[in-house]
């Protein structure tokens, strides 16, 4: 199965930059899309941004035009650059795959998380 490990989170003002990475290893699958989603209490994890194998890019649209999503296909990582932050974007945010098993469908994996905070 698909294990990922995410890094980058952390606190930053508003008005500046930070940028998650999240790598995924395993065996016995291949990716076809790697994304972030995030989540505030009382609420369900919403869609940040996904970038397929082929360079597909998916935003929400609250953060199209600030954050950019990247992807090193060698590296089995995806990177997600923030810029402009707003109080708004404090979240917990997570790491998603989603893959094809060798002799099974279609999988989705979750990273475990990492708290981004936007100081006002």
């Amino acid at each position: 199965q698909v294990q990922l490990v995410e890094s980058g989170g952390g606190l930053v003002q508003a008005g500046g930059s930070l940028r998650l990475s999240c790598a995924a290893s395993g065996s016995g699958f291949s990716i076809n899309a790697m994304g972030w989603y995030r989540q505030t209490p009382g609420n369900q994890r919403e869609l940040v941004a996904r970038i397929t194998t082929g360079g597909i890019r998916n935003y929400a649209d609250s953060m199209r035009g600030r954050f950019t999503i990247s992807r090193d296909n060698a590296k089995n990582t995806v990177y997600l650059q923030m810029n402009s932050m707003k109080a708004e974007d404090t979240a917990v945010y997570y790491c998603y795959t989603q893959s094809r098993g060798y002799y099974s469908g279609i999988l989705e994996s979750w990273g475990q998380g990492t708290q981004v905070t936007v100081s006002s």
